[in-house]
């Protein structure tokens, strides 16, 4: 077996549904849209988003050696949903946090590849070093980037993971796939916030997952009163509208179940939520990164 299926076999054993290659090249044509978007301040108070500039266009900066991009997708689309009248945690929160989950699968798959080939340089990444994950999965025919300027599968939609492993070793790239969005306009006519300010381009700052996990401010801006959606951590509007997810699959990841609890809580009770629960509901959760006070402000925003 040569590079590229022990790769695949083993990805697809550890749970991920699709895996592209892609070169290790820099990233010519995301470097100027990256430039631009960052003068207009769509990435909000993200200040880490302007660092490490050349490293988020040259994976070649990040591991010595690179050649390849493995770009992988993991489902985590749930069976459950939250109680209708509740306020509401995008999907991808509901169960064990991403991170650790995927991170995981793309670690016994490195030393897989190692067992099987030898020596080889690599890394690991999920979400959370200056890598454009949804550019590397587009250019492995992983999918195509949407007018919500999230990566779309024509078989399984949008929710899923993007993860990727940067290695040095030389594996025939695949071809990116064509946009299939055509005029459908579904996202951009429902995001209640007007995020997305022209197709494929997202003003990160208007974004209701911006306004409730990565602003930190004491208060979220007045002018997005009433515009909320009752999202409390998250927002999921773009996806679900989507066409492209009435193809979305039940994950089988049981790290994903969520709390039976996270379902069943009503408004009322999630507005007397106190640190105890907190800690109880999300203790591996991502919900943790916007802290007990952060949510306890997202939830008094939407009375």
């Amino acid at each position: 077996m040569n590079a590229k299926k022990i790769i695949t076999y083993k990805a697809h054993e550890l749970g991920f549904f699709s895996c592209g290659f892609s070169k290790a090249t820099f990233l010519e044509e995301e470097a100027p849209r990256l430039e631009q978007w960052l003068s207009l301040n769509y990435n909000g108070k993200m200040g880490y988003m302007a660092h490490h500039f050349d490293k988020r266009l040259d994976p070649r900066l990040l591991v010595d050696g690179a050649k390849t991009i493995v770009s992988l997708l993991f489902n985590y689309f749930p069976e459950e949903k939250q109680n209708e009248n509740a306020p509401k945690i995008a999907k991808y929160a509901y169960g064990e946090d991403y991170h650790y989950v995927i991170k995981d699968k793309l670690n016994e798959l490195l030393v897989y590849l190692r067992e099987k080939i030898g020596e080889v340089n690599g890394r690991v990444f999920v979400d959370s070093a200056p890598v454009m994950d949804k550019a590397w999965a587009k250019k492995s025919g992983l999918g195509w980037i949407g007018k919500n300027t999230n990566l779309i599968q024509p078989k399984t939609g949008s929710f899923f993971f993007i993860a990727e492993i940067i290695i040095d070793l030389e594996i025939e790239p695949d071809g990116p796939m064509r946009d299939y969005c055509g005029t459908c306009t579904r996202c951009i006519d429902s995001c209640p916030t007007e995020a997305i300010v022209q197709p494929y381009v997202v003003d990160g700052s208007k974004c209701i997952s911006y306004l409730t996990i990565e602003l930190k401010d004491q208060l979220i801006p007045q002018e997005f009163s009433g515009k909320m959606d009752q999202w409390m951590f998250g927002c999921d509007i773009c996806q679900d509208v989507c066409p492209w997810n009435r193809f979305s699959k039940i994950t089988h990841e049981k790290r994903f179940k969520p709390n039976p609890l996270l379902l069943e809580l009503k408004t009322n009770e999630w507005q007397e939520l106190n640190e105890e629960v907190f800690e109880k509901l999300f203790k591996l959760s991502a919900v943790k990164r916007t802290k007990f006070e952060g949510l306890k402000r997202n939830i008094q925003f939407l009375k």
